[in-house]
């Protein structure tokens, strides 16, 4: 399996080489810093899928001496791994270029990071590959410019769910929030498994 994992930092040996060069823009544009690691995190798994829907690697994938468990295994596995990664060299990049962050930011950026791969991931394997990482990450562009308006037309306007999560200390929104993202990872996990055991290449 961690061939497979290593597998996506192969085929992407080139497109890497823009990986601080893409983090670079976004601090230089001072963007926050949970963006920042967010989309430092979506860097790596994205573009493999993305690599593999044009190149329907998952017929090679399927010859190889793997179960489709482990294959899809590999990909949430991976994703985590690549997060961690990808949150300790934007980490770098901010301190090398004097932005300032904090352990909330990263908190934040990793936590929706593996949220959106909860939701996305099943996409990948339930539609027909051609376009899914394109309409992907233009849902997450429009996404990332339509949640927040929203989240704040609510904070405004339905008080009494605002003045509960005011009133909620600090560390059990963090350990509720966590709570919310590993479950929805763990069952998307088991939903792509299942997609994936069932599809015929």
């Amino acid at each position: 399996m961690f061939n497979l994992i290593r597998r996506d930092v192969i085929l992407q040996k080139r497109l890497l080489l823009t990986f601080i060069p893409f983090i670079a823009f976004f601090i230089i544009m001072d963007s926050h810093p949970a963006l920042i690691f967010l989309v430092a995190s979506i860097f790596i798994p994205f573009n493999a899928y993305g690599y593999d829907e044009k190149a329907e690697t998952n017929i090679l994938l399927n010859s190889l001496p793997y179960t489709r468990r482990e294959i899809i295994a590999s990909r949430y596995l991976g994703a985590i791994i690549y997060m961690i990664l990808a949150i300790g060299v934007t980490s770098l990049a901010l301190f090398a270029l004097d932005k300032s962050f904090t352990m909330t930011d990263i908190a934040i950026g990793g936590g929706l990071f593996l949220l959106f791969s909860a939701f996305t991931f099943p996409l990948f394997h339930i539609f027909k590959p051609g376009n899914i990482t394109t309409v992907v990450l233009i849902g997450f562009i429009l996404l990332s410019g339509v949640v927040p308006p929203i989240v704040m037309f609510f904070a405004e306007h339905l008080t009494a769910i605002t003045d509960f999560i005011v009133n909620v200390p600090t560390t059990y929104l963090y350990w509720g929030a966590a709570a919310i993202i590993l479950v929805a990872y763990t069952v998307s996990w088991g939903v792509t498994t299942t997609i994936y055991q069932r599809k015929a290449f």
